[in-house]
């Protein structure tokens, strides 16, 4: 009885025992076919696939096609976070095998790691920008709100009033990524309707309005004008262009503002007419005569050097870069001069002048319109006026004969003694020394500096033998310590002509020309009237 118990309970214990084991198995079969980060075992093939972005595993999904939409959900992610066109590296690599069980990521992580690679990757990031082009002045500014208050920094130095905007359109004439600026009225103040359309740059844009420059039909009374800013415009051609660009190459609007903007000086060609001096040239265009000498100095020695009718000197005026004009209607109480009347002589050198009549200045009511580049008046029209007592007119009598021009008598030698006063060499020689000389060897060729007529041609007393010439302007020329004399009394001889050998007579301490100019028989210095 006892043995057919334990017989029993030990059936039981392995009855039990096996049905413990075999629902343990069949449960932990069921995990591993249902729980989530696993893949159940399909006999079709690769089930399971490794993901890598530029070589970095990023997880493990079981649909290849999800990681590339994951790939670009990162991309967009990474590239909106940026403002611009954003380069980087994105190489996805997947690598699928067969499993009978395997651990899934979530897509989740798996998109925020491949965020964090391509946030490593980013090689840069190219900002939309604009590239502003004023001659030949390039400048790259962050957005249109830049470009247009660079320009409106330019205009407003002349718009009392800030009744004139800068505006950025597109160019119809070009691509569509190019654009231009122009200048109108702010809508608040605007009666004409604004054009969009690319104005004509420059004052000829003012010039050719007859409308605006002509007086009106119908007469009016000084307080029937609007005065004020009629337009604005930019005087250069203006090109904007827009541009992808990496942020270091954006410049800064206070830089290009400074540069465009503020005035620099631009050297220009002034061209000497009838009736200039040195000292009025410098008065008109504001510059001191020894600095216009320094500018000068292969046309100018010293500020007495004489000057000639067409030359061009080289003067510097304060400009911008960038230059504006505008139409501005004024009324003015002025005194004002009537122009100069001038009777030509051609009789006279350009340098012989004579006043027949005085000035007297005049006082005048006027309404006018002026044209402006930047603070210059290019062009003045006036709309009305009333002479409250009129203006005498200077009259002047001037020459129009280019005068004579002097060279150097010789070719080489050295400057051994100049002019005015110095220690006398020798008895008997000036301490007061009237002319130039230069040291030269015995036998050297002598020229007529200035073509005219010999008036002594032999031996004076001091100049050894000599020579002196007379020249149409009035000046006379003298040669002296010669060696030999080729020319005679009344002979008519050109500039450049030969006349002498030089040598070392007279009053003279070894072999040199003496050289003199004379002015109404008093002598002056000759280096300011040669040519070099």
């Amino acid at each position: 009885m006892m043995k057919s118990k334990k017989k029993k309970r030990k059936k039981e214990h392995k009855y039990i025992k096996f049905t413990f084991w075999k629902y343990t198995a069949l449960t932990l079969f069921l995990c591993l076919l249902y729980v989530p980060g696993y893949v159940k075992f399909q006999p079709e093939g690769e089930n399971l696939f490794h993901v890598s972005v530029n070589g970095v595993p990023v997880g493990t999904v079981v649909d290849p096609s999800r990681a590339e939409e994951l790939l670009w959900a990162a991309r967009y992610q990474v590239a909106s976070n940026r403002e611009g066109y954003t380069f980087l590296e994105a190489d996805l690599d997947i690598v699928g095998e067969e499993m009978l069980w395997g651990y899934v990521d979530p897509e989740e992580s798996v998109r925020l790691n491949m965020l964090a690679v391509l946030e490593d990757a980013v090689r840069s990031t190219l900002k939309r920008a604009y590239t502003v082009k004023v001659k030949d002045y390039l400048v790259n500014l962050n957005d249109q709100q830049e470009v247009e208050a660079l320009f409106q920094a330019a205009i407003d130095k002349y718009d009392e009033s800030s009744a004139f905007q800068a505006r950025m359109v597109h160019d119809p004439k070009r691509e569509f990524s190019v654009f231009t600026m122009v200048v109108d009225q702010k809508k608040e103040d605007a009666v004409p309707e604004i054009n969009t359309a690319p104005s004509m740059a420059g004052a000829a844009a003012f010039l050719t309005d007859e409308s605006i420059l002509t007086e009106e039909e119908v007469e009016k009374d000084f307080d029937d004008y609007d005065y004020g800013v009629v337009s604005m415009d930019l005087m250069e051609n203006v090109e904007v262009i827009e541009a992808y660009l990496p942020m270091e190459q954006i410049d800064s609007l206070d830089a290009a503002v400074d540069h465009l903007v503020r005035e620099q000086e631009v050297p220009v060609e002034y061209t000497i007419v009838s009736g200039d001096t040195l000292s009025e040239i410098a008065l008109k265009v504001n510059i001191p005569m020894d600095t216009i000498v320094e500018m000068n100095r292969d046309l100018l020695d010293s500020v007495n050097t004489p000057i000639h009718v067409g030359d061009k000197l080289i003067i510097t005026v304060p400009e911008p870069e960038l230059s504006v004009t505008r139409l501005e209607t004024k009324y003015y109480e002025e005194i004002y001069d009537a122009d100069t009347v001038y009777i030509e002589n051609d009789d006279w050198y350009t340098n012989q002048s004579v006043v027949l009549q005085q000035p007297s200045a005049g006082f005048r009511k006027v309404a006018v319109q002026e044209v402006f580049v930047n603070d210059k008046v290019i062009e003045r029209n006036i709309l009305k006026q009333e002479l409250v007592k009129e203006a005498v007119a200077l009259v002047v009598e001037r020459g129009t004969k280019i005068p004579p021009s002097y060279i150097k008598p010789i070719s080489g030698g050295r400057l051994s003694s100049g002019f005015g006063p110095r220690k006398a060499p020798m008895k008997g020689a000036s301490s007061n020394h009237p002319g130039i000389d230069w040291s030269t060897p015995v036998g050297t060729s002598v020229v007529a500096s200035c073509g005219g007529t010999v008036s002594k041609a032999g031996w004076a007393s001091g100049y050894g033998y000599c020579v002196f010439i007379e020249h149409e302007d009035g000046k006379q020329t003298r040669y002296g310590h010669l060696s030999k004399v080729l020319v005679k009394a009344g002979q008519k001889v050109k500039q450049g002509e030969k006349i002498a050998l030089s040598g070392n007579t007279g009053n003279s301490t070894g072999p040199h020309l003496h050289f003199e100019i004379r002015v109404g028989g008093s002598p002056v210095n000759p280096l300011n009237y040669v040519q070099k």
